[in-house]
């Protein structure tokens, strides 16, 4: 099921509130593989504003999904600071939902008591529970199907419901993790507007990561592009394209074609390195 962008939907979106910000500064990560010390992430340092929807690129072993991980507060083993909203994040927190390429569904619960979970410690009434439950089944395009349980959904679908569990106690940032990463090019594409419209109506910080350019540029106000080994980050693109986008956009298509060439100069491209660049 597909739900039509309304312009107005980002407009409210552009006046959120100021909850949501988020600060890395100076994160290095390392692991040891036997007994060798792996770089994961090197003096990484992003600021993010409350309400932006950020992607993070680059190809495996960049570092993404570590740097998401540290920010949801799963690992707390690095040096620097990370702070949301001005906090030191330092473990999980209903502030920060998470939502993995894999649904993480349990098969034995139906998609209302999955969705419903994730408001398993909130400090609501049970009927404000259900209230809010029953709206997020509803804005992620999942109305009829409260009752099926994961063997009787779409992998689309199984998704919808994950990003709804990520959302359903309204934190003020969500990460991502390659949520559409299985899914195929239709599918993925389809989700890729719904998370577009959700972002704009939720007025919460995202957070992407990707290893597909098109829709980092189609859904990111920035995209971060990462270089391996150890992870850093190598360049900003400011996205500075209106919404709701649309694929076919001339300005969307240039900002892709210099991101891939970025990509293919290991992370440089043509400009220095960290260098933010606008197109308008």
């Amino acid at each position: 099921m597909s739900v039509a962008v309304e312009r107005s939907d980002f407009e409210v979106a552009a006046r959120a509130s100021a909850r949501g910000r988020l600060d890395v500064y100076g994160v290095s990560k390392s692991f040891a593989v036997n007994g060798t010390q792996i770089d994961a992430l090197q003096d990484m340092s992003l600021h993010v504003a409350a309400g932006e929807f950020v992607a993070l690129l680059g190809p495996s072993g960049c570092g993404k999904s570590t740097l998401l991980r540290l920010i949801a507060g799963l690992d707390s083993d690095y040096h620097g600071s990370i702070q949301q909203d001005g906090a030191v994040v330092t473990g999980t927190s209903l502030a920060r939902g998470i939502v993995f390429q894999e649904p993480r569904l349990f098969p034995w619960a139906t998609v209302r008591q999955n969705i419903a979970l994730g408001l398993k410690n909130a400090p609501i009434s049970e009927a404000a529970k259900r209230d809010s439950v029953a709206a997020h089944i509803s804005l992620v395009g999942l109305d009829g199907f409260a009752e099926a349980y994961p063997h009787q959904l779409s992998g689309g679908m199984a998704q919808r419901a994950a990003i709804a569990r990520g959302l359903v106690n309204r934190p003020r940032l969500l990460l991502l993790d390659e949520p559409f990463g299985a899914l195929d090019a239709l599918t993925r594409a389809r989700l890729q507007t719904e998370l577009q419209r959700i972002w704009a109506h939720e007025q919460i910080t995202m957070m992407l990561v990707t290893h597909d350019v098109d829709e980092a540029v189609f859904l990111g106000d920035r995209v971060v592009v990462l270089a391996p080994r150890p992870g850093r980050i190598s360049r900003i693109f400011d996205i500075a394209v209106d919404r709701p986008r649309e694929r076919s956009n001339d300005q969307l298509i240039r900002i892709r074609n210099e991101v891939l060439r970025t990509l293919e100069h290991g992370g440089e491209g043509s400009a220095p390195a960290g260098t933010a660049r606008s197109v308008r």
